[in-house]
């Protein structure tokens, strides 16, 4: 996985390296001797080899100076002007020239990236945990998936059992209901027949002489139950005068007949205005 990066940055660095001596070598080498424009050339190529090489010593150990960072930038801007001068000086292909002037700065780049790829690179665990936790994950949500695929599944096939079995009750009692109505037609058709009364007078003339007798059909409809309640038993006056003496002596000074009676009614108990009078007067008494 490392050479993937390495090796373009590598390949860039030699091809402008090779490049930038050789335009060195046929644009200085008119004008001085050959082994002085080597020199120039070898310079270039030396400094920035070396800037270089100590940049990626400081990157393997996790430090970066800007300084050193500057300097190798330098030494490739350097060798980009030399490939444009040469090409703006070259008579012929000068267009050529330019299209390969950019290859220093690019290989500059191709080592940055490389840089910036060994400072997010992970290793073989980490890679291998990261994918476990993601097929964990998908794992996960195919499960939950399927889970609610079939929890749906199951509630449609019980809203659809519920729907038929609702359908069929609704039938049932459609059926019920024309029954009981076609036998209520009947009914009602024999009750309001004239033979109905005679057959009636006659079964029971013996038993209810002068009597007509009437056929009522019973109610069809809906009842409402009707609460029980139950009556509490009469208080005699011996128990209505201990009663009222009871409530009258509860305070001091002894109460009023209108709160006496008011009381006496509050707790339950039942009787009429003229007993209770009554019992007042003679305990009063």
């Amino acid at each position: 996985m490392k050479g993937k990066s390495v090796l373009p940055a590598v390949a860039m660095t030699a091809v402008s390296m090779v490049l930038t001596l050789a335009v060195v070598m046929m644009w200085l080498g008119r004008a001085m001797p050959w082994p002085v424009a080597l020199v120039v050339g070898l310079g270039i190529d030396g400094g920035w080899l070396a800037t270089l090489a100590y940049e990626r010593r400081l990157a393997a150990q996790g430090d970066h100076n800007r300084a050193v960072t500057a300097v190798g930038w330098s030494f490739g801007l350097i060798a980009a002007g030399v490939l444009v001068a040469h090409a703006l000086t070259v008579e012929e292909s000068t267009g050529a020239w330019l299209a390969v002037a950019w290859l220093p700065v690019a290989a500059k780049a191709l080592w940055l990236v490389h840089g910036l790829w060994e400072a997010t690179a992970l290793t073989p665990n980490a890679l291998g945990a990261i994918r476990g936790i993601q097929q964990e994950a998908r794992d996960g949500a195919a499960v939950a998936r399927a889970r609610l695929r079939a929890e749906a599944v199951t509630e449609e096939t019980r809203l659809a059992a519920v729907t038929q079995a609702g359908a069929r009750v609704a039938r049932v009692q459609a059926r019920t209901a024309q029954t009981l109505s076609r036998a209520w037609s009947t009914l009602e058709a024999a009750r309001e027949g004239e033979d109905t009364g005679r057959a009636l007078s006659s079964v029971t003339h013996r038993v209810t002489p002068d009597v007509t007798p009437r056929w009522e059909l019973p109610v069809w409809g809906p009842t409402e139950p009707v609460s029980a309640f139950t009556l509490a038993p009469a208080l005699t006056d011996a128990e209505i005068d201990v009663l009222v003496d009871e409530i009258r002596n509860s305070e001091v000074p002894a109460l009023s007949y209108r709160e006496m009676a008011t009381r006496f009614r509050a707790a339950g108990h039942s009787a009429s205005e003229v007993r209770l009078r009554a019992a007042w007067k003679r305990v009063a008494a």
